[in-house]
């Protein structure tokens, strides 16, 4: 591990010895801790964590399955670094899942599930006042959750999740983007407008216009960050 890795704990968690240094690992690695390409040492994750090397090899294969490590017998383990066409592909399926969900919720929602999102939107719109980037991103993401949990497809968020882990990964590099956090929450708001008209048209529309301003700042992230990039 790098001399920058984070101090990995898993006193606060909960559930079997691997599911926690499973949890704790996945968690420094999406928010960056954990930098693409840094080397993962099992006998220093074992003696920083305090257990055996069972868990941790039993993490790391569960990560690597994940496609956030690579493992790479008889050498080293690193987290994984990332792929732009891996990124763009990501970002492809993502806007394909969300364009749809929010269609759905547009045509069937509840009044709880609009107090909700208003309720959300509403802190990011504080957040972004504090310049609580942090704060708002978590925010942001939780806004996008509820839409997915509200198709009333209990898989939908999961499978979300995981087939884009790596551009949840990217988007923490291009924090804080100077004047971007206020330009979502408006964007966000035209969404819940469409939510609450019941046009699932506008909603749509609303949501791919908002989904796209992303790659724009992904793509130069290969040139900006070059280390954290597999060699093309």
């Amino acid at each position: 591990m790098s001399k920058s890795d984070p101090a990995l704990d898993i006193t606060h968690l909960e559930g079997p010895l691997g599911q926690r240094v499973y949890t704790a690992l996945r968690s420094s690695i999406l928010d960056m801790s954990l930098e693409p390409g840094a080397i993962l040492r099992k006998g220093a994750l074992c003696e920083q964590l305090g257990v055996s090397r069972s868990p941790v090899a039993e993490a790391l294969g569960r990560l690597s399955s994940d496609g956030l490590v690579d493992i790479i017998p008889q050498s080293a383990t690193r987290v994984s670094q990332f792929s732009m066409a891996e990124l763009l592909e990501e970002d492809f399926l993502r806007e394909a899942v969300e364009t749809a969900a929010v269609a759905r919720v547009a045509e069937d929602h509840t009044p709880d599930q609009l107090m909700r999102l208003s309720r959300n939107l509403r802190l990011q719109a504080l957040l972004v006042e504090d310049a609580d980037f942090q704060g708002f991103f978590e925010a942001d993401l939780e806004f996008h959750e509820m839409i997915l949990g509200f198709t009333g497809f209990p898989k939908v968020t999961m499978v979300a999740e995981e087939m884009t882990l790596q551009l949840r990964r990217a988007r923490k590099l291009i924090l804080p983007e100077p004047g971007r956090p206020a330009e979502a929450v408006a964007e966000h708001r035209l969404i819940l407008a469409a939510i609450e008209a019941k046009d699932s048209s506008a909603a749509q529309t609303a949501m791919s216009r908002h989904l796209r301003q992303l790659i724009k700042r992904i793509k130069p992230l290969e040139r900006q960050h070059p280390d954290y990039f597999r060699p093309t």
